[in-house]
C-alpha cells in the first residue's frame, strides 16, 4: 500500500517535472499522456516584430511631413505680409528676408534701420539705403516708411538687381494718426508732410527692436553704420542726436531769423507756455534727420505721446517759431528732449550740404565724413546741390522711369 502511494506521488512528481520541462523547451502542455502543441510565442514574436517596423516607418514619415510643413510655413513667414504693428495705419505691407552678409558662424545683432521714402523722393531714400548696405558688413534691416501709394513703385526699384541682397520691410503710414495734431502751413512746404513725422512712432514701426537708427532719406553713409547704432546712450536717455554747435555744422544764417542753430530759433518764446518750461533760448539745438533711439527708454518715458501732445499744444497755440525754416518735426522734439538725450558723433552727420549751391567744405573733409547730408532746399537729385557727383555714386536708376535726376546740363541740352 505504502509502496503504490510512493509510485504515485512519483509518477505526479514526475509529470510536474516533464511538463514543466517541455513548456521551457516548446511550450508543450502535458494532460493525460497526451501533448497539445501550443506552440504560438514565436509567431507572436513576429507579429510584434512587423508591428514595430511599421510604426517605426510611420513615425518617420509623419515626422518628415511635419518638418517639411514647419520649413514652407517659416518661408512663407518671412516672405509674406507681417501684422505686428501696435498702431493703427502703421502696418507692414512686405517683408523680403535674404541671407546676411556675415558667416553663418558669426552670430551678430541685428542692426534696424529706419527711413521714410515719399514718391516724390524715393531717388533718395534708394541711395540712402544702397550706400548703407555697401559699407557695412553687419546684418542691417531696413524699415521703409511710405505711403500705400507708393509701395508698388518702391517694391519694384529695389527688386533691381544692384539692390538684391537687401533685407527690407515696407510699412505704410496712414496720415489719419496725425489728425489734429498737424495744422496745414503752405509756409513749411516740404516740412508739413506726414512722411517727416513717421519718426515720431519708431516703437509701433520697429515693435520688436530695443535700438534702432533713424535716417532721412537725402544722405548718403561713407562709413559701417555699426559704428553709428553702437554710439553709447546716457541711462534715462531715449535718443542720441547731433548738436547743432558741434563743430563739424556750420552755424546756418537764415534770413529774418538769426542763427538757426539755438532753441530760439525754432520756438516762439513770447509764448507763455513755453516760457514756463524754462528751457534757455540760447540752448543749442540738434538736428533729427540721423539719431540713435532706445527704444526700451522711448517706450518706459511714452515719448511719443509727449510728442504728440506738444503737436497738438501747437495746433492750438502756434508754439512754433514764427520764422521756422527747419522741419516743422523739430520744436517738439527740442522740447521733451531738452537736456535729456545723448550725442553722436559731429562726423555721422555732417550736414548743411542743401543749404546752398556753393560748397560749404573741402573736398578731404566730405571724404572723410562719415554721413553726408543735404538738408535744406538743394537736395542732390536736383539741379543745384553741392557734391552731387558723390551723391551720384549711390544712386541706382529707376527701373520703371518715374524718378529722374534734374540737371542744369540737361535743361542746357534742351534749350539748345
Amino acid at each position: 500500500m505504502n509502496q503504490q502511494k510512493g509510485k504515485e506521488f512519483a509518477d505526479a512528481t514526475w509529470r510536474r517535472r516533464l511538463q514543466t520541462r517541455l513548456q521551457s523547451l516548446g511550450g508543450m502542455a502535458f494532460d493525460g499522456g497526451l501533448t497539445t502543441n501550443i506552440y504560438i510565442r514565436p509567431k507572436r514574436k513576429m507579429s510584434f516584430r512587423k508591428v514595430n517596423v511599421i510604426i517605426l516607418v510611420l513615425a518617420v514619415a509623419l515626422f518628415l511631413l511635419i518638418l517639411h510643413h514647419n520649413f514652407l510655413g517659416l518661408s512663407s513667414l518671412l516672405r509674406n505680409e507681417i501684422s505686428d504693428s501696435g498702431i493703427v495705419g502703421l502696418q507692414p505691407i512686405d517683408f523680403v528676408l535674404n541671407a546676411p552678409q556675415h558667416g553663418a558662424d558669426e552670430r551678430q545683432e541685428e542692426i534696424p534701420v529706419v527711413i521714410a521714402a515719399s514718391e516724390d523722393r524715393l531717388g533718395g531714400a534708394v541711395a540712402a539705403i544702397n550706400s548703407i548696405q555697401h559699407n557695412t558688413h553687419s546684418d542691417v534691416i531696413f524699415y521703409i516708411v511710405t505711403l500705400n501709394s507708393t509701395a508698388d513703385h518702391l517694391r519694384s526699384w529695389l527688386s533691381s538687381s544692384t539692390l538684391k541682397s537687401i533685407r527690407y520691410k515696407i510699412v505704410n503710414f496712414d496720415a489719419k494718426v496725425l489728425e489734429g495734431k498737424v495744422k496745414d502751413d503752405p509756409d513749411q512746404g516740404e516740412s508739413m508732410k506726414p512722411l517727416t513725422f513717421a519718426r515720431f512712432y519708431l516703437p509701433s514701426l520697429v515693435p520688436r527692436a530695443k535700438k534702432v537708427i533713424y535716417v532721412d532719406d537725402d544722405v548718403i553713409v561713407q562709413g559701417d553704420i555699426l559704428a553709428l547704432y553702437n554710439t553709447p546712450l546716457k541711462p534715462g536717455h531715449a535718443a542720441a542726436f547731433s548738436e547743432d554747435c558741434d563743430s563739424a555744422s556750420t552755424k546756418v544764417i537764415i534770413r529774418g531769423a538769426g542763427n538757426q542753430y539755438n532753441y530760439i530759433g525754432y520756438l516762439d518764446y513770447k509764448k507763455e507756455r513755453i516760457r514756463k518750461l524754462s528751457m534757455k533760448a540760447s540752448t543749442c539745438s540738434f538736428n533729427p534727420g540721423v539719431f540713435v533711439a532706445n527704444l526700451t527708454e522711448w517706450k518706459r518715458q511714452n515719448i511719443t505721446n509727449q510728442l504728440e501732445k506738444w503737436m497738438k499744444l501747437n495746433v492750438e497755440e502756434g508754439l512754433y517759431s514764427r520764422t521756422l525754416a527747419a522741419s516743422s518735426t523739430t520744436p517738439p522734439l527740442l522740447i521733451v528732449f531738452y537736456q535729456q538725450h545723448s550725442t553722436i558723433d559731429p562726423m555721422w552727420n555732417v550736414r548743411h550740404l542743401g543749404s546752398s549751391a556753393g560748397k560749404r567744405y573741402s573736398p578731404q573733409f566730405v571724404k572723410a565724413a562719415k554721413l553726408l547730408h543735404w538738408n535744406g532746399h538743394f537736395k542732390p537729385w536736383g539741379r543745384a546741390a553741392s557734391y552731387t557727383e558723390v551723391w551720384e555714386k549711390w544712386y541706382v536708376p529707376d527701373p520703371t522711369g518715374k524718378f529722374g535726376l534734374i540737371r542744369r546740363h540737361m535743361e542746357i541740352s534742351n534749350v539748345k
